[in-house]
């Protein structure tokens, strides 16, 4: 992608003083608790619907392919994250590698992955209260109005905490997954695997019973299983070492996740069925109850349980779209109000303004598959981005200091470049009118940099800073 030219313009000597991070925040341990948090509410409702879309065949080829992406993006973001430790993440590592419309654009596909996703997870969380059937509720809006208020709160009252609140419910989060497995394992018949009758569909069987188009469109599932993990990096200026904490942090949550997904995948599908669990908003509390009766303690466990995880997930989600929203506005990308932090170093209105955005989503739709491709669209661009971003920093800048280094170097992120290509054409096999406006909010925001942004960039910002330093030592050169 071409540099564009862009004006810089003097602010305050204050204006950084009200947008700032607190420093150290977390460790390795806690990054890597970060990363599962992201995603571990993908285990526990939304992978499902990929057998909806391609049978439990379709889904499981969806999944190896999405694992190979995600393990070599990984890769590629724990040494770009060494290297570039700014709350940007994406949007700084891209600025760097492709110009500012580059960066701008992979930010904004970020922006849109993470403020919708707490809008599908907080659908899958109201599921989960009904299904234990909590307060009567018909209709669960209630519910997305106070999972965002209390954890946009816990948010704004301090990092360090927020994270640690986080890291425990992930573990109780991790204690139902293993109590699933458990549960689950002596049930377990691979006839339940295949239990979908094949359509008329082009290259449709029993393995495959909605064809190679079927498969295709689990893709977006696939990615489910691991959506997010690649936000670690976005906690970069609150970590204390980032060249030594982001690359463990990062890769420990990926196995982490791998193995997850695996048990997940075999164990839910083929002891309740695949036709039984396709369409469910908690897939892992039916799955029990089908194998181990109605009255089954463990599923009620995991039930309540399960609600950990999607408030994990939730909750760490919320912290992603704040610092890349935070990043985009602090660098003047956005309107720079919105990168305003309090007191207590948080960035609240970045907290405020998505997240009344993903409620009014929530509420309005309240269709967590909807939501799902919505946030894969703008994950899946962000990927491409990503991934080209290490190989041009990599062709380009050879010789700059890394942290760590990616094994396999541009080979690596090339698999991972090219099968986000195939995830974002994915995206349309499922529901083209959703990606539509999806790419058009997209292009919207790239209308806005284009004709107005670009003009009111603020040079201080550490991304802007990073390029500038690149920019003047090429000039030297």
């Amino acid at each position: 992608m071409p540099k564009r030219r862009v004006d810089y313009q003097d602010v305050a000597d204050d204006y950084h003083q009200h947008r700032q991070l607190k420093k150290g925040a977390a460790g390795w341990v806690l990054l890597a608790g970060l990363g599962v948090s992201y995603v571990i509410s993908g285990d526990f409702a939304g992978w499902n619907f990929g057998i909806d879309e391609g049978g439990w065949g379709g889904l499981l080829i969806a999944t190896v392919l999405m694992a190979v992406m995600y393990t070599c993006m990984v890769l590629g973001l724990a040494e770009m994250s060494s290297t570039l430790p700014t709350a940007g993440a994406g949007y700084g590592f891209a600025r760097r590698a492709l110009g500012p419309l580059g960066g701008y654009a992979t930010g904004v596909a970020v922006l849109i992955e993470y403020a919708v996703a707490p809008a599908a997870i907080a659908v899958f969380i109201g599921g989960y209260v009904e299904a234990l059937g909590l307060f009567g509720l018909t209709n669960s809006w209630p519910v997305y109005l106070i999972a965002y208020l209390v954890f946009i709160g816990l948010h704004i009252w301090g990092v360090g905490e927020a994270l640690k609140i986080m890291f425990g419910i992930t573990a109780i989060a991790v204690i139902a997954l293993v109590a699933t497995v458990v549960g689950l394992l002596p049930h377990f018949r691979v006839d339940n695997l295949f239990d979908i009758a094949p359509t008329d569909a082009v290259g449709a069987s029993e393995f495959l019973p909605y064809g190679f188009a079927g498969m295709l469109a689990a893709l977006v599932y696939g990615i489910w299983f691991f959506l997010a993990v690649e936000g670690v990096p976005l906690a970069a200026e609150e970590t204390a070492d980032p060249k030594r904490d982001m690359p463990r942090g990062i890769i420990v949550a990926m196995g982490v996740l791998l193995v997850f997904a695996a048990l997940m995948l075999l164990l839910v599908p083929g002891s309740a069925g695949a036709e039984t669990v396709r369409t469910s908003d908690n897939p892992l509390p039916l799955a029990l109850r089908t194998a181990l009766g109605e009255d089954s303690w463990v599923a009620g466990f995991v039930n309540y349980a399960g609600l950990a995880g999607l408030v994990a997930s939730f909750f760490s989600i919320i912290y992603a779209y704040s610092r890349q929203l935070f990043a985009l506005s602090r660098a003047g990308y956005l309107p720079r109000a919105l990168s305003l932090t309090g007191s207590r170093k948080t960035p609240w209105v970045a907290l405020l303004v998505p997240g009344t955005i993903g409620f009014l989503l929530a509420a309005i739709t309240q269709d967590g598959a909807l939501l799902i491709n919505i946030a894969v669209f703008g994950a899946t661009v962000s990927y491409v981005l990503l991934n080209l971003s290490h190989i041009v920093l990599r062709r380009r800048e050879p010789d700059l200091e890394r942290g760590y280094r990616t094994p396999g170097g541009v080979v690596t992120t090339g698999i991972a470049l090219t099968l986000s290509v195939i995830a974002v054409i994915a995206t349309f096999f499922v529901d083209t009118t959703a990606a539509g406006i999806t790419a058009a909010v997209f292009l919207a925001f790239v209308a806005y940099f284009w004709f107005y942004s670009r003009h009111h960039l603020v040079s201080t910002a550490p991304e802007e800073e990073f390029a500038q330093l690149t920019e003047a030592e090429g000039g030297l050169r």
